[in-house]
């Protein structure tokens, strides 16, 4: 990785649009909210345009919004009624759309364009931590349904060379998603878990690390951790277009919610 070259991400970007909310919802967030916080003054270079791939998007192939100024997506529900009317008035970038739009296809993949589609709360919330002034473009990049993840390792190899053009890839998700044990009795599983990503994309360095998240579902309570994997699976393009850089975990906690472990990383620190 050379000092022109962005790292990218993978973030845990907590549960549903909690920083305009108040009260306990929001305070459990507090460390997740420092650490989303941090990330522009550590990276030091401003990226010119970020490429937000979200748990919450999925597709039959790889979608790409091609929207000029994006609307919002308010895809949750239950929740009080000013956070149906946030605005992260973000620009998107039709141009990064058609680049990263012919890298994929060069790779061998399918990728479209979808000319409404506005940011949903994956990319939003954690995007509006790290730069709230809105000022820079962001466009999306869908899952592609069957969620698998050595595909996802690939889309994010062919979209490594956005790194050396000033475009910071993130994967936005979650460690642990399990949304019918968020009690005392995910505490195991979800250390178990995160313990597993610790060693596999931190200690154990990249030699070995593709080959793990390809069989991620034999990691240690990987069922328990994630029911379904959507929140996983942006990971992948994060490893895949940084696949010969060490990660560094730079936000963690075992007590999220008063028993959770969850997790963020950085990859070509």
């Amino acid at each position: 990785m050379t000092s022109s070259t962005l790292p990218t991400l993978y973030l845990s970007h907590g549960g549903g649009p909690w920083p305009w909310m108040q009260g306990p919802w929001h305070d459990a967030h507090a460390r997740l909210a420092e650490g989303l916080a941090q990330i522009s003054g550590w990276l030091g270079t401003k990226p010119k345009a970020v490429l937000m791939v979200s748990a919450h998007w999925e597709e039959v192939d790889f979608t790409l919004s091609n929207h000029p100024n994006p609307p919002m997506l308010y895809d949750y529900s239950g929740f009080p009624e000013n956070t149906y009317h946030v605005q992260y008035p973000a620009r998107g970038s039709p141009q990064l759309a058609e680049r990263a739009r012919d890298l994929i296809e060069n790779a061998g993949m399918a990728a479209r364009f979808d000319t409404a589609r506005g940011f949903d709360h994956g990319a939003f919330v954690p995007i509006a931590l790290m730069y709230p002034e809105a000022d820079i473009p962001m466009v999306q990049l869908s899952l592609r349904r069957g969620l698998d993840p050595r595909v996802h390792l690939a889309v994010g190899r062919a979209l490594a060379p956005l790194r050396n053009e000033g475009v910071l890839i993130i994967g936005s998700g979650a460690s642990y998603h399990n949304l019918r044990a968020l009690g005392p009795e995910a505490k195991i599983p979800s250390a178990a878990f995160d313990d597993w990503l610790q060693r596999t994309l931190v200690t154990e360095g990249v030699a070995q690390r593709t080959g793990a998240l390809s069989a991620w579902q034999e990691a240690p309570s990987a069922r328990d951790a994630h029911p379904r994997e959507e929140h996983l699976i942006p990971l992948m393009v994060a490893v895949g277009a940084a696949e010969r850089d060490v990660a560094v975990r730079f936000y963690h906690e075992n007590d999220f919610f008063g028993s959770l472990s969850a997790s963020s990383f950085v990859f070509g620190s």
